[in-house]
Order: C-alpha cells, then sequence, then structure tokens
C-alpha cells in the first residue's frame, strides 16, 4: 500500500487545531473570526467542512463512494450498472426502480442526493462568508466559490429548477425557487470570476481540491451541457475551457502489462490508491473507516466469492446489464474489469439476468466489476480507493466531441484515437462520428459517474433497454422530494410528476 502523502484537509487540520500540547503555540480557536479565517489555517479549516462533503459515506452522503445517494441515482439511472432485487430477499427495489425509470419523489436515493447537496451549499456559503468578512487570501476564497458552483452544477443537473440562496440567513419555507437558466448563469459566472484565482499546483496539498485545472474541466462540463440546461449550445466556449485544462501538462496514464496488478496492467492505477496525477485532475481521498470509502468491488461481488478473494464476504449487489458488457470487444484492458463465469469460492456468474425486480435475479446472476479493485486498508465496509471525479481522459473526449459538434471531426480523431490506442483497441478507420464518441465515453468512463449525463446529451436515455420501455420525456429530469415541496410550499414540482 502507498502512503498517502497530502494534507487531509478535513481531519489533520481538525487534529492540529485540538492537539496541541505547546502553550507557546498559536491557539486558533481563541482568534477572533474575522482573523482567524484570514489565516492559512483558518482558510483551509473554513474550506475542510465543505471538502468533507464530498466524500461517500453512508445515508447517501458524497459524490462517490457510498450508497443511496448522487453516485446510486445517476449511474445506475443509466444503462452501465443496476442492482436487482434478488430472489433471496436481498436489495431494495429502489435501484431497479431508478434503473427502469420508475422513480417516485419520495424514493430514499432522490431524497437524499438532494439533503446531501444543499447540505453542501450551506457550508459553501458559510465557509464564503467566514473567508470574505476575514479577507482571507484571494486564491481560498475563489476555491469555496468553485466548490458552491459545483454543487449548484449537480442541481441544476439532476432536477432543473431548483431552490437558490447565497446566503445562510434564510429560512428553508423562504428560498426562492430559480430556474435552470438562472442557476447555469450564476454557475457560469462564479466560475469564469474564480477558476483562475485558483492555485496551479497538481498533487501535494491539493490533491483531491479544485485546482485551476479542475476548475476548467468543471467549466468545461457545464458548457458541455449547456444546451440541455439552456436550449443554446457552446460549444466553443466548453473547447476553450478543455485547451485551458491542456496547458496543466496532463496526459494518459501508461497502460503497459503489470504482473504485480491484480487487473494486469497499470491502467488501473487510475482507479487505485492515490491516483497519477499524469492523468487524474480532481479525485475523491479515501481511506475507509476514516473518511470516505469505496464500495464499489465489495458491493459487487458475490459473498463466497469475495471472501475467497480477501477474507470478507461481499454484498452480492450491482451488476452490469449485459447490452453494457457486450460492447467491449476481446482486445480492450478495459474489458479486463469484468467477471463472468467461473471464479474462486465456488461462483459462477451468468451474464444474463432473469429478473430486476420480480421476482429477482438469482444470487450468481449478471456480470461483477471490479473496476476498483480494493486497495489497503479494505474491510466488508468498503475499500480505500481513491475515485477520479475529473481525469484527462475525459477531457481529450470532450475536445473530440466539441470538434465534431462543430464540424471538424478530422481535429477530433487524434482525441479519440489517443484513449483507444491507450486501450489497445487501435485507432478508428476514419474520422470520428458523435455514435464514435458516445460509444467511446461509455467504455473508458463507466463507472465514474457521467453516463446519465452523457445518454440525456447524446438522446439516449429515454431509450428502450433490457427491463425498460421508451421513457417519457420528463424523466430527463428527477422530482424534487416531497419532503422538499412541504417544506418550502412556494416550490413547484417537475413537470410528469
Amino acid at each position: 500500500m502507498k502512503i498517502k502523502n497530502i494534507v487531509l484537509l478535513g481531519t489533520l487540520t481538525f487534529l492540529s487545531l485540538v492537539g496541541c500540547t505547546n502553550v507557546d503555540e498559536n491557539v486558533y480557536d481563541k482568534y477572533p473570526a474575522e482573523d482567524f479565517y484570514g489565516t492559512p489555517e483558518g482558510a483551509d479549516v473554513a474550506l475542510a467542512s465543505v471538502y468533507a462533503q464530498i466524500g461517500g459515506n453512508w445515508n447517501g452522503v458524497g459524490y462517490a463512494g457510498a450508497d443511496n445517494g448522487w453516485y446510486d441515482l445517476n449511474c445506475m439511472s443509466a444503462d452501465e450498472q443496476v442492482i436487482p432485487h434478488r430472489n433471496t430477499g436481498d436489495w431494495q427495489l429502489d435501484f431497479a426502480r431508478v434503473y427502469t425509470h420508475k422513480w417516485l419523489p419520495t424514493d430514499l436515493m432522490v431524497n437524499n442526493t438532494w439533503n446531501w447537496l444543499y447540505k453542501s451549499i450551506f457550508n459553501a456559503n458559510l465557509a464564503v462568508t467566514q473567508l470574505e468578512t476575514a479577507k482571507a487570501d484571494a486564491s481560498k476564497i475563489a476555491e469555496a466559490k468553485v466548490l458552491r458552483a459545483f454543487f449548484y452544477y449537480l442541481l441544476m443537473d439532476d432536477y432543473g429548477n431548483v431552490p437558490f440562496y447565497t446566503d445562510n440567513n434564510t429560512t428553508v419555507d423562504k428560498i426562492p425557487q430559480a430556474n435552470r437558466k438562472q442557476v447555469y448563469d450564476f454557475v457560469v459566472k462564479e466560475l469564469t470570476e474564480n477558476v483562475d484565482l485558483l492555485s496551479g499546483e497538481k498533487g501535494g496539498n491539493y490533491y483531491g481540491r479544485f485546482n485551476k485545472w479542475a476548475g476548467y474541466t468543471l467549466l468545461a462540463k457545464v458548457y458541455l451541457n449547456a444546451q440541455v440546461y439552456t436550449g443554446d449550445a457552446k460549444w466553443a466556449e466548453c473547447l476553450a475551457a478543455c485547451n485551458k485544462v491542456s496547458e496543466g501538462g496532463f496526459s494518459l496514464h501508461p497502460a503497459n502489462s503489470n504482473a504485480a496488478s491484480a487487473l494486469g496492467n497499470t491502467y488501473y492505477e487510475l482507479f487505485g490508491d492515490v491516483l497519477p496525477t499524469d492523468e487524474t485532475i480532481l479525485s475523491i481521498y479515501t481511506t475507509v473507516d476514516v473518511v470516505s470509502r469505496n464500495i464499489f468491488t465489495v458491493r459487487s461481488l458475490f459473498g463466497p466469492h469475495c471472501q475467497a478473494l480477501f477474507g470478507y464476504s461481499g454484498w452480492n449487489g450491482t451488476i452490469v446489464p449485459k447490452d453494457f458488457y457486450q460492447k467491449y470487444t476481446d482486445g480492450d484492458i478495459r474489458k479486463k474489469q469484468f467477471l463472468v463465469g467461473e471464479q474462486p469460492g465456488g461462483t459462477n456468474y451468468t451474464l444474463d439476468i432473469s429478473s430486476l425486480d420480480n421476482p429477482g435475479a438469482g444470487a450468481q446472476e449478471g456480470v461483477r466489476n471490479v473496476k476498483f479493485y480494493p486497495v489497503i486498508p479494505r474491510n466488508g465496509g468498503g475499500a480505500s480507493n481513491d475515485f477520479p471525479i475529473y481525469r484527462y481522459a475525459d477531457v481529450l473526449l470532450m475536445i473530440a466531441e466539441c470538434d465534431v459538434r462543430l464540424n471538424n471531426a478530422a481535429a477530433a480523431k487524434t482525441f479519440v484515437d489517443q484513449v483507444r490506442t491507450r486501450a489497445g483497441v487501435g485507432a478508428l478507420a476514419g474520422n470520428p462520428t458523435l455514435e464514435d464518441i458516445y460509444t467511446e465515453r461509455g467504455l473508458e468512463l463507466n463507472w465514474e459517474g457521467h453516463r446519465r449525463q452523457d445518454m440525456i446529451r447524446f438522446d439516449k436515455f429515454l431509450l428502450p433497454k433490457q427491463f425498460k420501455e421508451t421513457s417519457e420525456d420528463y424523466r430527463k429530469l428527477f422530482p424534487i422530494p416531497t419532503s422538499a415541496l412541504n417544506a418550502n410550499l412556494s416550490l413547484k414540482q417537475n413537470p410528469g410528476y
């Protein structure tokens, strides 16, 4: 196991404040707030409470890592993964309902995602106020504002017209509902005004934090989906933001044979312990039972199989739908993450599943995924794999998509081919089409939180798939939770719900 040589904001900053025994040291919690948050240490404390919300943990908290939250809602409503109810009685029906686009305003994942994002925005608002009042370093104020923009971007992407506020001195029942374009305009303004103020440092103290390059990647994502949000495409603006990211000196991580890797290739270092900074732009720092957790492999594997591999039982949950798995060719190194057929522990995973909900799938039905092959420390509650929110392969494919949409497919080819060649499948025979790029994004970025957004942008989200008929157009947005409507009577529910 590699040692994670980073300053862990949420834990270590706090410990540095309360663990001091030298009476000659500065006692920061005795400073007036306007002085404390203006110090480098105080500014990091203000930011720590915001970053602490990104790591995945129980009760639907976080961007990725644990269950019943943002990650599950966005990934399982796509075509790349689902947790079927098992005919043994295991697993709630929510996951199958999300996969078949039958979710409800009262569903746990819909509520958890909403609550997590608004708690995060509250913390970000507080950090902005603390830092501005204390006249903290401009880069730290900018970091808090970019974080807030990140959470509002996720909100408008999932829910459309949402309650909007930047001042915490507002009660829930009085928060006005902004339309999606208003939120989009706010996010773009906050990012364009603040990204260049962020640090350009990669790794080190900025591992897992928004630096300039992560900020521009976020801006590119917002522009990439602008037509979905507002009706006006921003392909040229997205391309410009991606080109700014490229100035950060990123490259694709090498994919070489590696006998020391459980999956046999250095490519999978991108999903392991400390993620390589040649390609990783923004990540979630994870050490199980300390900060965050990564449950994706233990949740996928059948109990006896996981026991045979790691000494603890798997949850026998997530599977990869047959149609998605079959998109990969045998020469693709990315296919190594999937398990089908005979495995240790007397396990035999089948390609097909018979049912999602009634009576449910058999115990060993479905392809499994070990993309995040568990690193130590690990246990039955998860592993310590860090999670890539943004990486450079995504940026290359965004560049290619913008080029094609701007009628310059010849320029797009080199960027698609870089990703394909690294995967071992070779260059395209001709210039890429939008369908080529959509396919490549699915192959490269599966289980990383991008698929629902991509499917909506490429007009694939509503199409039928196994166990699901064609969806109604309103399913492109999730419903505002019933609990939120009850708390703020001025809110209007999304159409169709």
